[in-house]
């Protein structure tokens, strides 16, 4: 469907299921990271290659054949993946949750709001009192957990998020979204051969265990895989601004994510600043059309 007959409802969808699955995403690292069940580098190699199996698969079926998978994607969109999935993965080993997604969403924000500038997009007046509402909320809501960070491990993050925002900017003009994605994951899956002679290194203190293994392939198979294809639908009809505001949800998203599965406490600081971070989204995302500025 082109972005001229996509409705805002279908629009809002496809972003909302893709803003889940970068949730869940996460959630499934920190569980394989954090619980040394595997080591970083065998996480993301793992990740990559069960996502592009997972999408030549699902490009056969709809599509009638593996070949599209290869010939599809670019090796650049491949890079910047393997770079956000390895830095981030590298990244987590020494930094906290809140300070790890400050500052990934921070240079997502500003690699993606700069890409939108520099094509000559603006927002409205309301636009940017959403925008504003939306990142003051965030810092408010992860502020507090925060550390200050190890450099090495926030310089991973921060290339982590720059990784992510070109690869989203990217997607903004690719052309089919199962087949761009498949391609770039197998293209990514070739990366990660690159990285086995670095897997399991005694410096990580963790071994490949089953369930690490699990894990690592539910997140490639399904909420990388899969939810990159919806996030490629959605970006067709986002404007590049607004396509990095959307990602601030992501946090509440998760952190709602831990309050129902893992039993985490649901504080009334947490719906305000949430209900906050949600309304800015809202404002900023959904009222009215970013403008463009020609360039020409």
């Amino acid at each position: 469907m082109s972005s001229e007959s996509a409705s805002p409802l279908r629009i809002a969808f496809l972003t909302s299921l893709a803003m889940i699955a970068f949730a869940a995403n996460s959630v499934l690292a920190r569980l394989a990271l954090d619980g040394l069940h595997i080591d970083p580098i065998s996480f993301t190699s793992i990740r990559f290659v069960s996502g592009a199996i997972a999408l030549v698969v699902l490009v056969i079926v709809f599509h009638g054949g593996s070949r599209a998978s290869v010939s599809s994607g670019n090796w650049c969109s491949a890079a910047a993946l393997m770079i956000y999935g390895l830095c981030f993965s590298l990244a987590y080993i020494d930094l906290t949750a809140g300070t790890g997604a400050l500052i990934l969403f921070a240079a997502v924000q500003i690699t993606m709001i700069s890409g939108g500038l520099l094509k000559g997009e603006t927002l409205t007046g309301l636009q940017i009192l959403g925008s504003i509402l939306a990142v003051g909320g965030l810092v408010a809501l992860l502020l507090p957990s925060a550390e200050t960070p190890p450099i090495l491990a926030g310089l991973l993050m921060m290339i982590s998020g720059i990784g992510w925002g070109v690869y989203s900017l990217r997607g903004r003009g690719a052309g089919d979204p199962t087949l761009q994605t498949s391609g770039n994951f197998v293209r990514a899956s070739c990366f990660s051969v690159l990285l086995l002679p670095f897997t399991g290194l005694e410096i990580f203190k963790s071994n490949i265990s089953e369930p690490g293994i699990i894990l690592a392939i539910i997140s490639g198979a399904i909420t990388s895989g899969l939810g990159y294809v919806i996030w490629y639908m959605a970006l067709k009809n986002l404007s590049a601004i607004k396509a990095g505001l959307a990602q601030l949800t992501v946090p509440v998203i998760a952190a709602f994510g831990g309050i129902l599965f893992i039993a985490e406490p649901l504080t009334l600081r947490f719906v305000a600043i949430s209900s906050i971070i949600l309304i800015g989204v809202a404002l900023a995302t959904l009222t009215g059309q970013t403008r463009v500025l020609s360039r020409r």
